[in-house]
């Protein structure tokens, strides 16, 4: 599973389930939905988290720039696989400010990946989207409360509730596809998840796109 959806489901705990609602090549209208589903919320403590691969040192330098509060990590497998207990000065996480930008520093570490977690909603989602490209990157937000539906069973539960971004992807396991992006909600496990989210995708003029991921299926 590619970093920033384990990121991402690890978040959401056992008993969250996600399903894509949305699909598009455009990625602000990826950005304008998921915008439409988040007004139908409780957002009063709703956080951000941004997540972004990083191939090539230009890149890494364009974020920095971009995202300067970023934090990056490698996952170079290679430099994971380092006794840890060996190198005094190891470490897999950098924030912007202390990152080198000397291409021999960078090159070892690659793929890096930046992320920005917990942030204010509204605070990141613009410059993160325009800088995305083909790029694999996710936007989630956390802690957010859908309303309640009785007549669909459901009633809104903040640590399984929340909606994602997954740019250049399917959906949340799927692998990559570049030029695809998907909006994905999610919502508590139970009998009636799927006709809840399918609810909340009506609200939009959406529907479900395919079943829920393989992790989530109710």
């Amino acid at each position: 599973m590619p970093a920033s959806i384990d990121m991402w489901q690890g978040a959401q705990m056992s008993n969250g389930v996600p399903y894509p609602v949305y699909r598009t090549s455009d990625h602000a209208k990826a950005l304008a939905m998921a915008r439409r589903l988040l007004a139908l919320g409780d957002r009063d403590d709703a956080h951000v988290s941004v997540d972004v691969e990083l191939r090539t040192v230009a890149e890494v330098l364009e974020v920095r720039q971009v995202l300067p509060e970023a934090w990056f990590r490698t996952e170079n497998k290679e430099f994971w696989a380092r006794d840890v207990d060996a190198h005094e000065d190891f470490r897999c996480d950098w924030h912007a400010a202390e990152l080198s930008e000397g291409a021999s520093d960078l090159v070892p570490l690659l793929p890096l990946w930046a992320s920005m977690l917990d942030q204010p909603v509204g605070s990141v989602e613009d410059a993160f989207t325009s800088l995305v490209g083909a790029r694999y990157a996710s936007i989630s937000w956390g802690q957010l409360i859908w309303p309640e539906v009785p007549e669909r069973g459901y009633y809104g539960r903040v640590e399984h509730d929340g909606l994602t971004i997954v740019f250049n992807c399917d959906d949340t396991e799927t692998t990559r596809r570049i030029g695809t992006h998907t909006v994905c909600v999610n919502v508590h496990r139970t009998e009636g998840s799927q006709s809840y989210a399918t609810w909340l995708a009506e609200q939009i003029g959406q529907a479900i796109i395919v079943p829920a991921v393989r992790s989530g299926s109710a």
